[in-house]
């Protein structure tokens, strides 16, 4: 746990008593905080009564006095498409309005510090798709070499449940826009950026919203090394922002298709193949097509964008190259299930919009592709192109109908449920081709999650094969 400083003998409310409402709770009471807690869930509050967590209803007034802060849960709205009413009284009254990220930022130095050899550094990775994958990799990647690391944020751990930071310690933190968006403080050492992609533009008042809560990281948090996505305008402009100049090494850019040999510090791929450039000069290669837990262009720009910030953190080229090899890939995202009677099934339920679903689309060669669920603003009119390897689609779910309509003649089928997708997929597939799960759409009108449904899929497959 990373005790929070500065709240000694401080009341601080939490709003939100999931997983991070939880440890955030725990890590303000270690810091010296006393802390009062409110859930719209009445049995969120009773099982958090039970743990000892003091409720007070911060829709009263009442329950504001003397409130130096409120720490609220990345679920919930603080300004589109209107803040939650607690939050709202937080506004009217003045009291700051913080999360757990910004918390870790001012609390993970410590005292300890000054007899470590070597301080420890933090790693941040945000961006619409990859950045579980890269943040994964990073941390794969520096515990193959023998660095002590851990992973937390959106994946894994929650920030303020990690251990303290040890001499040499390198945290990677996922961080997601809701993440970003709110935190007071942000402070990597190392800042990646893998792509933007319309997601969450209700959350963020549109596109523009979504891409400044992500810009935050660079241009609030100040990193002294930024690894920059360039193959989208957004990207190239927050590189621009950053650097002084095409020399400047502080930003490393990268991309999946260009040649970017001009600048001072580049990383990128095409036709399988990983180029570092410094100065002018290749300063590293990597042949990626052989390399099975990272199949396809998204995930050699995932490669990309690990490489740079581990090189970043010092590691040599041989060390990132073993530590690729040796990578499995996360669950949900191009996982290779099972292969039967010579058909592939390859469960990327993590693709929830259509930019995630070009890029599984583009992955592998004749598809047969299983998509659907709650659709999202816009439809998958933007996959058209990129339905060319594809045989048949079997759509599920809500949005299936309205998926059906938008696919410009591609073969299709609809069903009510992934399951029956699945086996309709798999009586048709013949050998040589993917049955792919790459639903373009959320998870919510009939899993809760992306990873339930992921593991429905596997669950069906592990019962044909």
């Amino acid at each position: 746990m990373i005790p929070v400083q500065g709240v000694e003998d401080q009341t601080i409310a939490v709003l939100g008593l999931g997983r991070s409402g939880r440890a955030t709770v725990a890590a303000l009471a270690e810091g010296g905080a006393r802390v009062i807690a409110w859930d719209d869930g009445q049995d969120t509050r009773e099982a958090a009564i039970a743990q000892g967590i003091e409720i007070a209803d911060l829709t009263r007034d009442a329950a504001w006095d003397g409130v130096r802060a409120l720490i609220v849960s990345p679920g919930i709205p603080h300004l589109y498409p209107r803040p939650h009413p607690v939050i709202a009284q937080a506004y009217a009254r003045g009291v700051p309005v913080d999360n757990d990220v910004g918390l870790f930022f001012r609390s993970y130095a410590s005292a300890d510090w000054e007899g470590f050899d070597r301080a420890p550094r933090v790693v941040a990775v945000t961006g619409s798709n990859g950045k579980s994958t890269t943040t994964a990799l990073i941390h794969h990647i520096l515990s193959e070499a023998g660095r002590p690391v851990q992973m937390g944020g959106n994946i894994g751990t929650g920030v303020l449940s990690l251990d303290p930071a040890i001499d040499g310690e390198v945290v990677v933190l996922e961080l997601s826009s809701y993440q970003t968006d709110l935190a007071r403080a942000l402070t990597p050492d190392v800042a990646v950026f893998t792509n933007l992609s319309p997601d969450h533009l209700d959350r963020h008042g549109g596109y523009g919203g979504y891409f400044a809560a992500k810009r935050r990281l660079f241009a609030e948090g100040g990193p002294d090394r930024a690894v920059i996505g360039v193959d989208e305008p957004e990207g190239q402009y927050i590189a621009n922002q950053l650097g002084m100049g095409p020399s400047d090494d502080r930003v490393i850019r990268i991309s999946s298709g260009q040649k970017l040999e001009r600048y001072g510090w580049s990383v990128f791929a095409r036709k399988g193949f990983l180029s570092e450039w410094r100065k002018g000069r290749q300063a590293g290669s990597i042949d990626l097509r052989g390399i099975g837990g990272l199949p396809g262009a998204h995930n050699h720009q995932n490669a990309c964008a690990a490489y740079a910030a581990c090189r970043a953190l010092g590691l040599a080229p041989r060390q990132i190259e073993a530590a690729f090899h040796s990578f499995r890939g996360l669950p949900h995202r191009s996982q290779l299930v099972a292969e039967i009677g010579g058909v592939r099934y390859v469960n990327d339920s993590k693709a929830t919009n259509v930019d995630a679903a070009a890029k599984a689309l583009q992955a592998f060669d004749r598809i047969r592709w299983i998509a659907g669920g709650l659709g999202k603003e816009g439809g998958i009119a933007g996959l058209v192109p990129h339905l060319g390897r594809v045989s048949k689609a079997y759509l599920f779910g809500h949005s299936a109908r309205d998926f059906a309509m938008e696919l410009n003649g591609l073969p299709h089928e609809v069903v009510e449920t992934l399951a029956q997708a699945t086996e309709r997929a798999h009586a048709e597939a013949e050998p040589g081709e993917t049955v792919l799960l790459a639903p373009a759409a959320a998870s919510f009108d009939q899993y809760p999650n992306f990873e339930k449904r992921g593991e429905d899929f596997m669950r069906v497959v592990e019962g044909l094969a």
